[in-house]
């Protein structure tokens, strides 16, 4: 199912209306870089962009298909043949750590201003293809897509700003928020400031409703799941979780971690710099952790529920008509299964017919052995062994206890990406299966 001629023509006001917008976006940059920044160099040239981005908007408006720009059907094709839950993480991490590396030159402004018209532009282009836009301009969807731009837009300011105060730092010169600590009085300049962003804000939401009706579907029924049955977006993370762990696990334990976790940080923070102002430098560790685990494992996993999970929970390319049949042969084992069987070509240790309960457990025990090994060097080994090499300075400054309590939060955090891993390279299912007592890892 590809882009048509009766689809374009369907989104041809929208297409056209919405390189209208970048285009009159980067008109008004190029007459606030000549007029107050006197950058008349990149006036012209986002004044060039915005010419280019009304000839895409008329071309739009035309409806053809032989004129509505469009990525290459081979790009497409492409896109999606190698699009999968392993490229898309190693993708996504590779990025992570390419923006991190390199933050000096992103936070130009003129870099990111860059980035994000060419992010616009491949969107205006994707949203020609009839299975990409079914999904982006889904009303569902249409909010998480301005959030991910949102998230964006704020997170580059908070680098820049830490960038720059690193620089200062670097220099001995005070960071950015000690020049301009002024009090300000909650009544009235913060309530006058609140009450302009509520109006701003419900008049935002009331051309939203009337623009974008709310996406209201049939009754619920007890014989009609609709497929794929998807949690609300905030929750879609946890839902991709329960792909590879145990509900009870994914469900319950994880999110209590990442609460307790929460409620711990401030006692098991030992470094006092960075308070009342942006740095990375200062804590780099910390906001390492805090951006992988934010990122990484929310963010991402939301947009992979929202956009690349289809019916039956299976992983859709971006421009892949999301059919019900596809099928998707998966022959997930546990670790006991590779082990005994698979390693040692023997069968599973099981307890002999009439055996009593503690013989029983013996044997369960037994059968798990080669999982409760790998978890117990993972979370009772692996600390020290850190904490005498890559955590050393950590261990000394934090004590036995609160180094114990970081680390294992921190190898609990890493157990998803790990299990994520090996259940895509080796359709490892679980660690630790104990069916008995409803216990899996």
């Amino acid at each position: 199912m590809h882009s048509n001629g009766l689809f374009l023509k369907d989104v041809a006001g929208f297409l056209g209306s919405y390189y209208t917008g970048i285009a009159v976006m980067n008109a008004v940059a190029a007459l606030i870089l000549w007029r107050k920044k006197g950058q008349t160099g990149w006036a012209v040239v986002w004044a060039t962009v915005a010419g280019a981005m009304m000839i895409l908007a008329s071309l739009a408006l035309s409806g053809a298909e032989s004129f509505v720009p469009a990525l290459p059907a081979a790009a497409r094709t492409l896109v999606n043949a190698l699009s999968g839950p392993v490229l898309y993480t190693l993708g996504t991490t590779a990025l992570f750590t390419i923006l991190f590396v390199f933050r000096k030159f992103f936070v130009q402004p003129m870099v990111a201003w860059a980035i994000l018209n060419v992010a616009l532009v491949l969107m205006g282009l994707s949203m020609a293809d009839e299975n990409f836009a079914a999904i982006v301009m889904k009303p569902d969807n249409v909010p998480i897509v301005g959030l991910v731009f949102l998230l964006a837009f704020f997170t580059w300011v908070a680098t820049k700003q830490a960038v720059v105060n690193d620089e200062r730092i670097r220099q001995g010169l005070p960071p950015m928020e000690k020049l301009d600590d002024e009090k300000v009085l909650v009544w009235p300049d913060l309530v006058y400031t609140e009450l302009i962003c509520m109006v701003a804000v419900s008049a935002l939401l009331l051309v939203w409703a009337i623009a974008l009706p709310a996406p209201l579907e049939e009754p619920a029924s007890s014989v009609k799941t609709p497929n794929p049955s998807k949690a609300p977006w905030y929750f879609l993370g946890l839902q991709e979780m329960l792909v590879y762990f145990d509900p009870w696990y994914a469900g319950v334990v994880l999110p209590s971690l990442v609460v307790f976790g929460l409620m711990a940080m401030p006692y098991l923070d030992f470094n006092k710099k960075g308070n009342g102002y942006y740095s990375i430098e200062e804590r780099k560790f910390s906001y390492l952790v805090y951006q992988f685990g934010f990122f990484e494992l929310w963010i991402t996993l939301i947009i992979l529920g929202t956009f690349l999970r289809g019916p039956n929970w299976n992983f859709y390319g971006p421009f892949e008509y999301w059919t019900p049949y596809k099928v998707e042969v998966l022959n997930n084992v546990d670790l006991p299964q590779m082990f005994w069987v698979n390693l040692l070509d023997r069968p599973l240790p099981r307890a002999p017919q009439g055996a009593g309960a503690l013989t029983q457990v013996g044997y369960i025990l037994l059968r798990e052995a080669p999982g409760l090994a790998v978890m117990a060097a993972y979370l009772l080994l692996l600390p020290p062994l850190l904490a005498v090499t890559v955590f050393r300075s950590f261990f000394a400054k934090m004590g036995f206890i609160r180094y114990m309590i970081m680390a294992n939060l921190m190898l609990l955090m890493l157990s998803l990406p790990l299990k994520m891993v090996l259940r895509w390279t080796l359709n490892l299912k679980y660690i630790v299966s104990i069916p008995e007592f409803s216990l899996n890892f």
